[in-house]
């Protein structure tokens, strides 16, 4: 983060860059760093009692006065009256609040759905094996459920949830893939019925993993060549446990048997070409490589939501549909939910939802060292005037805010209505 300098609030100027030194709920002002835009903010700031402010020189227009041109200047002449501004921004701020309780009320909405639905996925994957019956069944339930909120709600949101437990990875993987996978389907226009399959077919897609031993699935270094050889066949694994049912929809069957398999036939456990495999699969094996790309493996780190993208984008045009990655980059927009930005306001700010109607503008939560974390304002971008800068990789964020910001490890979605 660049240096900020403290400076009297006596030499301060309209265009300078920032940041006061009391805690949020002291001042009227929305946020503790703003750009000083009008004179009036300057009086307003010397009302408040504090003798100095810190100055961002880099995001200012103008620089502080010198402590001589300070004592220099004629007092400021100012037209309005500061206690009705004062007033104004306090009520601002009031509104500011309420809608970012809102914001936080919906977000807490759709974790409670989400994780009621983790652990349908939890029960009905111990139920495969002693009565699958049961399990797929109940797998149409929370497929039929998940699909008829996203054709009956007009305006989706797309949040980032809570950090999957180190146990329950499979199923927060399972449930993301299904979800991302019905939406994708959805946006392109496909029917109910293919919406539906597509999300059966990602709910159980690694369900073959149960049939490999933890000890292997938990190896945190690369797997030997014979390991490898073995893992890359719990596809036909996950086939085999599933046609144990004879109520599980046969079109969804290559889903799971196809999830790793790209199109230039670099893929595994059978190497299949485009012409073998069915719009389904191609979808479902992009967004089970994207939600790979986001969480770590034996080989590597886990990549921000806004770099596995990129990474896809550019390095599997041979490999994934590219008709499924343009709309799941259009979908997600360029600020995915998880993504680590920097703000116009000159702030850090993680990513927590995205409107599909606007996605340039997201909602954010915001790191303000004078806020206690539980209480990090999340703030709708579209509403306070504020635009994204740039993403920022994790390694460029100081330790402070890492910790404030808390960016997940495994990346989950779930989508709620806009209201």
């Amino acid at each position: 983060m660049t240096n900020s300098c403290k400076v009297a609030v006596g030499q301060l100027q309209v265009g300078n860059f920032v940041r006061l030194p009391i805690a949020w709920k002291d001042h009227p002002f929305i946020f503790n760093s703003f750009k000083i835009k009008q004179q009036t903010q300057i009086e307003l700031i010397k009302n408040l009692g504090i003798e100095f402010v810190y100055v961002r020189p880099e995001r200012s227009d103008t620089q502080p006065l010198s402590s001589i041109e300070a004592k220099q200047q004629k007092p400021q002449i100012i037209d309005n009256n500061l206690e009705q501004l004062s007033g104004e921004l306090n009520q601002q701020k009031a509104k500011s609040i309420d809608a970012q309780q809102s914001l936080r009320r919906r977000l807490q909405k759709t974790e409670k759905h989400f994780i009621r639905n983790v652990a349908m996925m939890r029960n009905l994957t111990s139920k495969l094996r002693n009565r699958p019956l049961d399990a797929v069944n109940e797998a149409k339930e929370l497929i039929h459920g998940v699909c008829n909120q996203l054709l009956t709600d007009d305006k989706l949101v797309l949040h980032l949830m809570a950090d999957a437990k180190s146990d329950e990875g499979i199923y927060y993987h399972s449930l993301n893939v299904a979800v991302l996978s019905m939406l994708i389907a959805k946006e392109l226009g496909w029917s109910r019925k293919e919406i539906e399959l597509v999300g059966m077919g990602a709910l159980f897609h690694d369900i073959g993993k149960l049939k490999i031993p933890t000890q292997l699935l938990r190896k945190t270094t690369p797997f030997t060549h014979s390991e490898q050889i073995y893992f890359n066949q719990h596809p036909a694994m996950g086939a085999e446990l599933i046609n144990i049912t004879d109520n599980f929809p046969q079109q969804a069957l290559p889903i799971i048997l196809n999830h790793h398999e790209f199109l230039d036939g670099s893929g595994t456990p059978k190497g299949l070409l485009e012409k073998d495999l069915d719009k389904l699969s191609q979808l479902v094996c992009a967004i089970n490589t994207y939600d790979n790309l986001c969480h770590s493996d034996r080989s590597r780190k886990a990549r921000t939501p806004y770099s596995a993208l990129g990474y896809l984008y550019k390095n599997y045009q041979s490999r994934l549909n590219q008709q499924v990655i343009n709309r799941l980059v259009k979908m997600l927009g360029v600020y995915p939910p998880g993504s680590v930005v920097e703000l116009s306001s000159g702030q850090f700010a993680m990513v927590m939802s995205v409107n599909l109607s606007k996605l340039l503008l997201p909602r954010v939560l915001v790191y303000d060292p004078n806020v206690p974390k539980e209480q990090a304002p999340i703030v709708d971008l579209a509403s306070e005037g504020l635009t994204i800068i740039r993403c920022l990789p994790l390694a460029a964020l100081p330790e402070k805010v890492l910790k404030y910001l808390n960016p997940r490890e495994k990346i989950s979605y779930f989508f709620g209505a806009e209201k």
